[in-house]
Protein backbone atom coordinates (compact mmCIF):
# COMPACT_ATOMS: atom_id res chain seq x y z
CA UNK A 1 0.00 0.00 0.00
CA UNK A 2 1.23 3.25 -0.89
CA UNK A 3 2.44 5.45 1.98
CA UNK A 4 2.57 9.39 2.19
CA UNK A 5 6.49 9.79 2.45
CA UNK A 6 8.86 10.40 -0.70
CA UNK A 7 8.49 8.13 -3.59
CA UNK A 8 5.20 7.57 -3.16
CA UNK A 9 4.04 11.05 -2.31
CA UNK A 10 5.94 12.15 -5.50
CA UNK A 11 4.11 9.54 -7.69
CA UNK A 12 0.13 10.71 -6.02
CA UNK A 13 1.46 14.22 -7.06
CA UNK A 14 2.31 13.18 -10.78
CA UNK A 15 -1.29 11.27 -11.30
CA UNK A 16 -3.01 14.27 -9.71
CA UNK A 17 -0.90 17.03 -11.78
CA UNK A 18 -1.92 14.84 -15.11
CA UNK A 19 -5.96 14.68 -13.79
CA UNK A 20 -8.01 17.09 -15.49
CA UNK A 21 -10.94 14.96 -14.88
CA UNK A 22 -10.92 12.64 -12.18
CA UNK A 23 -13.55 9.09 -12.49
CA UNK A 24 -14.75 8.34 -8.88
CA UNK A 25 -16.22 4.51 -8.39
CA UNK A 26 -19.12 5.06 -5.67
CA UNK A 27 -19.71 2.52 -3.29
CA UNK A 28 -15.98 2.39 -0.83
CA UNK A 29 -14.08 5.75 -2.51
CA UNK A 30 -17.08 8.29 -1.72
CA UNK A 31 -19.07 6.14 0.65
CA UNK A 32 -19.45 2.83 2.38
CA UNK A 33 -23.23 2.59 0.91
CA UNK A 34 -23.98 -0.36 2.69
CA UNK A 35 -22.20 0.18 5.98
CA UNK A 36 -25.71 0.73 7.97
CA UNK A 37 -27.75 -1.69 5.33
CA UNK A 38 -26.36 -5.68 5.13
CA UNK A 39 -24.96 -6.13 1.57
CA UNK A 40 -24.74 -9.99 2.75
CA UNK A 41 -28.66 -9.52 3.89
CA UNK A 42 -29.67 -8.10 0.45
CA UNK A 43 -27.79 -10.69 -1.66
CA UNK A 44 -29.44 -13.41 0.65
CA UNK A 45 -32.85 -11.87 0.32
CA UNK A 46 -32.62 -11.99 -3.49
CA UNK A 47 -31.46 -15.93 -3.26
CA UNK A 48 -34.53 -16.31 -1.55
CA UNK A 49 -36.50 -14.41 -3.73
CA UNK A 50 -34.80 -16.67 -6.95
CA UNK A 51 -36.16 -19.87 -4.75
CA UNK A 52 -39.41 -18.85 -4.16
CA UNK A 53 -39.74 -18.84 -7.64
CA UNK A 54 -37.92 -21.91 -8.25
CA UNK A 55 -35.50 -20.65 -9.79
CA UNK A 56 -32.69 -21.50 -7.60
CA UNK A 57 -30.82 -23.84 -10.22
CA UNK A 58 -29.83 -20.44 -12.19
CA UNK A 59 -27.26 -20.27 -9.08
CA UNK A 60 -24.05 -22.15 -8.03
CA UNK A 61 -24.03 -23.51 -4.60
CA UNK A 62 -21.28 -21.00 -4.27
CA UNK A 63 -23.32 -17.81 -5.43
CA UNK A 64 -26.35 -19.46 -3.28
CA UNK A 65 -24.03 -17.90 -0.17
CA UNK A 66 -22.14 -14.95 -1.38
CA UNK A 67 -22.46 -11.60 0.57
CA UNK A 68 -22.00 -9.70 -2.83
CA UNK A 69 -25.81 -8.88 -4.02
CA UNK A 70 -24.13 -8.23 -7.81
CA UNK A 71 -22.75 -11.42 -7.80
CA UNK A 72 -26.17 -12.81 -7.81
CA UNK A 73 -27.28 -10.28 -10.40
CA UNK A 74 -24.56 -11.32 -12.75
CA UNK A 75 -24.72 -14.51 -12.29
CA UNK A 76 -28.59 -14.49 -13.07
CA UNK A 77 -27.39 -12.59 -16.19
CA UNK A 78 -25.09 -14.60 -17.42
CA UNK A 79 -28.02 -18.06 -17.23
CA UNK A 80 -30.90 -15.74 -18.11
CA UNK A 81 -30.00 -12.41 -19.97
CA UNK A 82 -32.29 -10.02 -21.43
CA UNK A 83 -35.14 -11.12 -19.68
CA UNK A 84 -37.59 -10.12 -17.32
CA UNK A 85 -36.26 -11.76 -14.81
CA UNK A 86 -32.93 -9.83 -14.70
CA UNK A 87 -35.06 -6.40 -15.04
CA UNK A 88 -36.81 -7.21 -11.96
CA UNK A 89 -33.46 -8.70 -9.87
CA UNK A 90 -31.80 -4.98 -10.79
CA UNK A 91 -34.86 -3.10 -9.88
CA UNK A 92 -35.06 -5.20 -6.45
CA UNK A 93 -31.52 -4.60 -6.10
CA UNK A 94 -31.99 -0.84 -6.99
CA UNK A 95 -34.17 -0.48 -4.44
CA UNK A 96 -32.38 -1.42 -1.74
CA UNK A 97 -29.62 0.82 -2.41
CA UNK A 98 -32.03 3.34 -2.30
CA UNK A 99 -32.77 2.59 1.19
CA UNK A 100 -28.94 1.81 1.99
CA UNK A 101 -28.35 5.34 1.38
CA UNK A 102 -30.03 6.57 4.53
CA UNK A 103 -27.26 4.82 6.59
CA UNK A 104 -24.60 4.81 3.76
CA UNK A 105 -21.11 6.28 5.70
CA UNK A 106 -18.72 8.58 4.03
CA UNK A 107 -14.92 7.30 3.32
CA UNK A 108 -13.04 9.86 5.32
CA UNK A 109 -11.63 13.05 3.44
CA UNK A 110 -14.20 12.54 0.65
CA UNK A 111 -16.00 15.35 1.27
CA UNK A 112 -13.27 17.78 1.47
CA UNK A 113 -11.37 16.04 -1.23
CA UNK A 114 -14.35 16.08 -3.77
CA UNK A 115 -15.16 20.44 -2.73
CA UNK A 116 -11.42 20.85 -3.08
CA UNK A 117 -10.95 19.07 -6.62
CA UNK A 118 -13.87 20.90 -7.73
CA UNK A 119 -12.61 24.04 -6.69
CA UNK A 120 -9.02 23.81 -8.26
CA UNK A 121 -11.21 23.28 -11.63
CA UNK A 122 -11.08 19.73 -11.84
CA UNK A 123 -14.16 18.09 -13.79
CA UNK A 124 -15.63 15.08 -11.75
CA UNK A 125 -18.01 11.84 -12.61
CA UNK A 126 -18.96 8.69 -10.99
CA UNK A 127 -18.19 5.63 -12.72
CA UNK A 128 -20.30 2.52 -10.52
CA UNK A 129 -21.98 -0.39 -10.75
CA UNK A 130 -24.23 0.86 -8.37
CA UNK A 131 -27.71 2.59 -8.96
CA UNK A 132 -27.00 5.70 -10.42
CA UNK A 133 -30.08 6.79 -8.90
CA UNK A 134 -28.79 5.88 -5.00
CA UNK A 135 -25.76 7.48 -6.19
CA UNK A 136 -27.55 10.85 -6.85
CA UNK A 137 -29.43 10.96 -3.80
CA UNK A 138 -26.22 10.02 -1.65
CA UNK A 139 -24.49 13.35 -3.53
CA UNK A 140 -27.69 15.46 -3.20
CA UNK A 141 -27.65 14.61 0.94
CA UNK A 142 -24.27 15.22 1.47
CA UNK A 143 -24.58 19.22 -0.95
CA UNK A 144 -22.28 17.59 -3.36
CA UNK A 145 -24.42 16.76 -6.70
CA UNK A 146 -23.46 19.87 -8.23
CA UNK A 147 -19.52 18.74 -7.95
CA UNK A 148 -20.64 15.71 -10.41
CA UNK A 149 -24.35 16.47 -12.59
CA UNK A 150 -24.75 14.76 -15.00
CA UNK A 151 -21.89 13.18 -15.35
CA UNK A 152 -23.22 10.16 -12.86
CA UNK A 153 -22.85 6.62 -14.90
CA UNK A 154 -23.82 3.69 -13.42
CA UNK A 155 -25.99 0.55 -13.56
CA UNK A 156 -28.52 -0.09 -16.18
CA UNK A 157 -30.88 -2.99 -16.92
CA UNK A 158 -28.00 -3.61 -19.33
CA UNK A 159 -25.56 -5.42 -17.37
CA UNK A 160 -23.44 -6.22 -20.04
CA UNK A 161 -21.90 -2.85 -19.36
CA UNK A 162 -21.00 -3.31 -15.76
CA UNK A 163 -17.44 -3.31 -14.43
CA UNK A 164 -14.87 -4.72 -15.78
CA UNK A 165 -16.34 -3.87 -18.60
CA UNK A 166 -14.92 -0.25 -19.46
CA UNK A 167 -18.19 1.75 -20.97
CA UNK A 168 -19.54 3.84 -17.89
CA UNK A 169 -15.43 4.69 -18.03
CA UNK A 170 -15.86 5.52 -22.03
CA UNK A 171 -19.34 7.48 -21.40
CA UNK A 172 -17.94 9.87 -19.15
CA UNK A 173 -14.87 10.54 -21.28
CA UNK A 174 -16.96 11.17 -24.38
CA UNK A 175 -18.92 13.31 -23.00
CA UNK A 176 -16.49 15.28 -20.87
CA UNK A 177 -14.77 15.23 -24.13
CA UNK A 178 -11.48 13.94 -22.19
CA UNK A 179 -8.54 11.96 -23.32
CA UNK A 180 -7.91 8.68 -21.20
CA UNK A 181 -4.67 10.20 -20.58
CA UNK A 182 -5.85 13.42 -19.13
CA UNK A 183 -8.05 11.63 -16.20
CA UNK A 184 -7.95 9.68 -13.33
CA UNK A 185 -9.88 6.56 -11.96
CA UNK A 186 -9.81 6.09 -8.27
CA UNK A 187 -11.25 3.09 -7.28
CA UNK A 188 -11.84 -0.19 -4.56
CA UNK A 189 -12.26 -3.09 -6.70
CA UNK A 190 -9.74 -5.27 -9.05
CA UNK A 191 -12.89 -4.45 -11.46
CA UNK A 192 -12.47 -0.95 -11.09
CA UNK A 193 -8.52 -1.20 -12.14
CA UNK A 194 -9.49 -3.60 -15.19
CA UNK A 195 -11.94 -1.09 -16.31
CA UNK A 196 -9.64 1.15 -16.23
CA UNK A 197 -6.96 -1.05 -17.82
CA UNK A 198 -8.97 -1.39 -20.65
CA UNK A 199 -9.69 2.26 -20.89
CA UNK A 200 -6.38 3.43 -21.00
CA UNK A 201 -7.39 5.54 -17.72
CA UNK A 202 -4.50 5.78 -14.88
CA UNK A 203 -5.36 4.56 -11.95
CA UNK A 204 -5.29 5.01 -7.78
CA UNK A 205 -6.84 2.67 -6.04
CA UNK A 206 -8.22 3.11 -2.72
CA UNK A 207 -8.34 0.53 -0.10
CA UNK A 208 -9.97 0.76 3.27
CA UNK A 209 -8.00 -2.79 5.01
CA UNK A 210 -5.39 -5.32 4.15
CA UNK A 211 -7.79 -7.29 2.20
CA UNK A 212 -8.49 -4.53 -0.42
CA UNK A 213 -5.08 -3.70 -0.51
CA UNK A 214 -3.85 -7.52 -1.43
CA UNK A 215 -6.45 -8.36 -4.06
CA UNK A 216 -5.96 -4.81 -5.85
CA UNK A 217 -1.99 -5.44 -5.60
CA UNK A 218 -2.62 -8.99 -7.42
CA UNK A 219 -5.16 -7.55 -9.94
CA UNK A 220 -1.75 -4.82 -11.16
CA UNK A 221 -2.78 -1.84 -9.05
CA UNK A 222 0.67 -0.16 -8.65
CA UNK A 223 -0.95 2.94 -6.50
CA UNK A 224 -2.85 1.97 -3.78
CA UNK A 225 -3.46 4.15 -0.48
CA UNK A 226 -5.20 3.58 2.76
CA UNK A 227 -6.59 6.94 3.17
CA UNK A 228 -7.80 9.77 0.91
CA UNK A 229 -5.93 12.07 2.94
CA UNK A 230 -2.63 12.65 1.50
CA UNK A 231 -4.80 13.39 -1.96
CA UNK A 232 -6.73 16.07 0.09
CA UNK A 233 -3.50 17.12 0.91
CA UNK A 234 -1.40 16.78 -2.99
CA UNK A 235 -4.73 19.01 -3.80
CA UNK A 236 -4.68 21.56 -1.33
CA UNK A 237 -0.82 21.65 -2.16
CA UNK A 238 -1.15 22.93 -5.95
CA UNK A 239 -4.45 25.12 -5.21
Amino acid sequence: MTSDTGKETERLRELIARARVVLWDFDGPICRLFAGHSATRVAAELVEWLEVRGLHGLLAENERGTSDPHAVLRAVNVRHPDGDLVAELEQRLTAEEIRAVRTAMPTAYADPLIRTWTATGARLAITTNNSPRAACLYLTQRDMLGCFHPHIYGRTQDLHHLKPDPHFLGSALDAMGSEPSDALMIGDSPSDHTAALRAGVPFLGYARNERKAKLLGEAGAEVIVGSLEPLLRAVRSRA
